[in-house]
């Protein structure tokens, strides 16, 4: 069920994905029809613009901070912060400074 991750090695998730100049760049870990499981790093200043998602979706920020919007309310996200994002609400996520997330969504 896991892809890109080493099994029965301690990680760092923050360390699994890598941060690119003026990009989102994306590590999937799990997906299936019950659950998602994604790394994200963000470039200062870069986003991903307002959408929906067919599930509950949970971030925690993992280094950084990051600006989400949920339903038009705004939340600044610091390291080791969780916010869930509910299912059909438009968000959308944004790249206070450089930043990295891991989104569970579950469906």
């Amino acid at each position: 069920m896991y892809k890109n991750i080493v099994k029965k090695e301690k990680v760092e998730l923050k360390n699994l994905v890598a941060y690119q100049e003026g990009q989102v760049v994306s590590k999937t870990l799990v997906q299936n029809d019950y659950v998602s499981v994604t790394l994200f790093s963000f470039d200062k200043g870069e986003e991903i613009s307002t959408h929906a998602s067919g599930g509950d979706a949970m971030v925690t920020v993992l280094e950084g901070t990051g600006k989400f919007t949920i339903g038009g309310d705004v939340f600044i996200l610091k390291e080791g912060e969780t916010i869930i994002m509910p299912k059909d609400v438009p968000h959308a996520v944004y790249g206070q400074e450089k930043f990295k997330m891991e989104l569970v969504v579950s469906f």
